[in-house]
């Protein structure tokens, strides 16, 4: 059990705090604000213990140097009309600068620094911009699930600099969300999986085999399963270079008696954009067209397995959702798993985008910030952010 915020005493102590505002901007407009709405209560809190508050992100993937439309700067206005108050941006991260700004801030004051990926010791975990990072603060907290599976200098080396090192609200509900589905659970316990490739899903899959029920898979990375087997998929993307990877998915379902449930019909099309949309008669696809979401008959079989669940995992679309051709797929699955009396966790990525898209986010138990450190966790990694931070006295 990591300390968390609960174990502090901020008042008139400057906390580094590690969020995750890698957020869609498009023409100067953050475009989703949840991953900044997800950090409000963790600022609040420290906020109004005392603490100056110094939030810090990534945005994007500006290479080490800066790119004035991947700064902050847009998201700290954003940050401020939820706090309903002024927060104070920092346009450097580090330096001289910013240890001016921090010590004019006064108790209970909010501020965000710039992009920390402009600078290039960021991604590198290089200890002394890390030293650099730490230096204006003398408490450290991470509330950045987002983040946590990337060993980087603002989640990982400079917690060797500041003490204590604590999780966030955000970040403790993550992990105690998730922990749920790696224990001891209520059954069955069904797993939706979708999304386009099977090769970033494998580890998750091999772990969810030792205490899942059933698997249902759609997606891209069905088309490579259905492939495995023989069926053909016409022109829709299949990882050929996986074939031997999907098959030994297959194998060790049926040896460990999981039921893994691939479509049965696919809404197909020439093209994404272009041409009739058709029903496949069954999994087969039509070798001039491409499957682009699963067919009415694979949501009836899929929404009725989840009727059944006591537990749910949903990580990955169904289809290419953001094309309103081939939305429905996914938009009805993810109303099954919200109308369910189960306890529902959606694997952040995605299908979080989906479950946001379609304003289904009251449905779900748990709906997580992160998509890969998700995956990572459940699949049984251990998340370097989380690593380090300070275990509570036993």
């Amino acid at each position: 059990m990591k300390q968390t915020i609960r174990d502090l005493q901020p008042a008139g102590r400057t906390a580094f705090l590690r969020v995750d505002f890698n957020v869609p901007i498009h023409q100067g407009t953050v475009t989703d604000d949840s991953r900044v709405v997800a950090s409000l209560p963790t600022i609040s809190e420290l906020s109004s213990a005392g603490a100056r508050v110094l939030c810090a992100s990534h945005l994007g993937r500006p290479e080490g140097r800066r790119r004035q439309e991947l700064s902050l700067e847009t998201v700290a206005a954003v940050l401020g009309h939820h706090l309903g108050r002024k927060v104070l941006f920092i346009p450097e991260s580090h330096g001289p600068q910013v240890a001016k700004w921090v010590a004019a801030m006064e108790d209970g004051d909010v501020a965000l620094l710039e992009n920390l990926r402009f600078a290039p010791g960021e991604e590198k975990n290089d200890p002394d911009f890390a030293r650099q990072l730490a230096a204006p603060a003398s408490i450290y907290v991470n509330d950045a699930f987002g983040a946590a599976h990337r060993a980087h200098a603002s989640t990982v080396a400079i917690t060797r600099f500041l003490s204590p090192a604590v999780a966030g609200l955000l970040l403790e509900r993550e992990v105690t969300s998730l922990s749920r589905l790696l224990g001891r659970v209520d059954r069955p316990y069904i797993v939706v999986l979708g999304g386009a490739k099977i090769s970033g899903k494998i580890d998750l899959m091999e772990s969810l085999m030792e205490r899942v029920d059933a698997i249902l898979v759609g997606g891209a990375m069905s088309h490579t399963l259905l492939r495995a087997q023989g069926i053909e998929t016409g022109n829709s993307r299949v990882e050929e270079d996986r074939l031997d990877m999907a098959r030994h998915i297959l194998e060790k379902a049926a040896a460990r008696g999981v039921d893994l449930v691939l479509p049965v019909d696919h809404l197909a099309a020439p093209a994404v954009d272009s041409g009739t949309v058709e029903t496949t008669s069954g999994a087969a696809i039509p070798a001039d067209l491409m499957a682009c979401d699963v067919g009415p008959r694979t949501v009836d079989l899929f929404s009725r397995r989840i009727q059944e669940a006591a537990t749910i995992l949903w990580n990955g679309p169904m289809g290419i959702f953001e094309n309103p051709r081939f939305a429905a797929g996914t938009r009805s699955i993810g109303e099954a798993i919200a109308a369910s009396s189960g306890f529902s966790v959606v694997g952040g990525g995605d299908s979080a985008a989906a479950v946001r898209q379609f304003h289904l986010g009251d449905g779900f138990s748990h709906i997580s910030t992160g998509g890969g450190a998700c995956l990572e966790y459940l699949a049984g990694r251990s998340l370097p952010g989380l690593a380090a931070l300070a275990e509570k006295d036993s």
